[in-house]
């Protein structure tokens, strides 16, 4: 068995890799971590883990040497420690913004200073499977994914790779969770229920991501909207493109970019109250469901649909999903869960 441990185990996407984890055939969570909750049965935390886990958060400082170590902690935590990380596990997978970034000014453009620890930006690979695969296979540091950047990039890779794109006008709505399991002003439930609010119109750091991704020319502006939600990520792109496409040729273009994927889905039907992706039916799993639709009487910008989970495909999910490759694993071990509905 693997030996894994969890550092920063308990937000929600400790949560969701250790939920992810416990049903993984081939790995066993050996430790996992949390200052403020030490000593506690993780199930205080993350109630789905009652009688199902018997793990006991410890203090970091005690961590001990294992296969894989994935670091769940805060923004500009890893990169600062990566040298002391890297001597516990040859394997690290790091959920958080510190090595999404492969070049060091646009570390620093987007997350206003220097990178602690530059010399390891090249090291990782950055943690997109549908992008990276070749890349992860076999390697030893893999990044996490920002969600919003995900559903960015899985929905337009196919029109970028295509050489289609032109321009990109889209709109993500995100639920609350987005936002981290520590309280703020703006996660307040009076103030954030019934709320629909434009809190990143322009310049989201995710967007870094989607140029690295993407590697096109296009013009690619989003905003982020959240909205009463707690999970779910959901983006509807208007895509303007440098060809008028019809609805054969873009099925054509998704299904030849997606069609070995185990975690892409196509919902675009034509009747029926499901007709387009949405994050209720993807919450839990790690899916990202993509449609579309294209106006004949002006083909030109088409509309992109897509759907996920922002804790699991877009963090937890991909995380698991990365190490499975690098670890020379089934890439769905761990990830079989379908959701549920209602």
């Amino acid at each position: 068995m693997i030996r894994v441990g969890i550092v920063g185990g308990s937000g929600y996407t400790g949560g969701e890799l250790l939920r992810l984890l416990h049903t993984h055939p081939e790995v066993e969570v050996t430790q996992i971590t949390s200052r403020g909750e030490m000593g506690n049965f993780v199930h205080k935390v993350h109630p789905p883990m009652r009688a199902v886990s018997k793990l006991k958060f410890i203090h970091p400082d005690s961590l001990e040497p294992c296969d894989v170590l994935f670091l769940c902690l805060p923004h500009g935590n890893s990169s600062k420690r990566i040298e002391h990380y890297t001597e516990l596990a040859p394997t690290i997978i790091d959920l958080s913004a510190d090595f999404r970034l492969d070049n060091v000014d646009a570390y620093a453009k987007w997350y206003g200073g220097a990178h602690p620890a530059p010399a390891w930006l090249e090291k990782f690979v950055y943690g997109l499977p549908e992008a990276n695969r070749d890349q992860l296979q076999g390697a030893s540091y893999a990044s996490g994914v920002g969600c919003n950047a995900t559903v960015m990039n899985l929905a337009l890779m196919p029109l970028a790779h295509a050489g289609l794109l032109d321009s990109v006008s889209a709109e993500i709505k995100v639920g609350s969770s987005e936002a981290g399991a520590s309280e703020s002003a703006s996660s307040h439930h009076p103030v954030r229920s019934g709320a629909v609010r434009a809190y990143k119109p322009t310049g989201h750091r995710h967007g870094a991501e989607v140029a690295q991704v993407l590697n096109t020319d296009a013009k690619i502006n989003f905003a982020v909207t959240a909205i009463e939600l707690v999970r779910g990520v959901h983006l509807t792109a208007h895509a303007y493109l440098n060809d008028a496409v019809d609805e054969k040729t873009m099925w054509k273009t998704y299904r030849r970019a997606y069609k070995n994927e185990p975690f892409i889905r196509f919902v675009n039907q034509k009747g029926g109250l499901h007709r387009l992706p949405e994050p209720r039916t993807v919450a839990g799993t790690n899916y990202c469901d993509i449609g579309f639709a294209v106006d004949e009487d002006d083909p030109t910008p088409v509309v992109i649909v897509a759907a996920l989970d922002n804790l699991v495909k877009g963090a937890a999910g991909s995380a698991v999903q990365c190490m499975n490759l690098m670890m020379n694993l089934n890439e769905t071990d761990g990830l079989e869960f379908t959701g549920v509905y209602p």
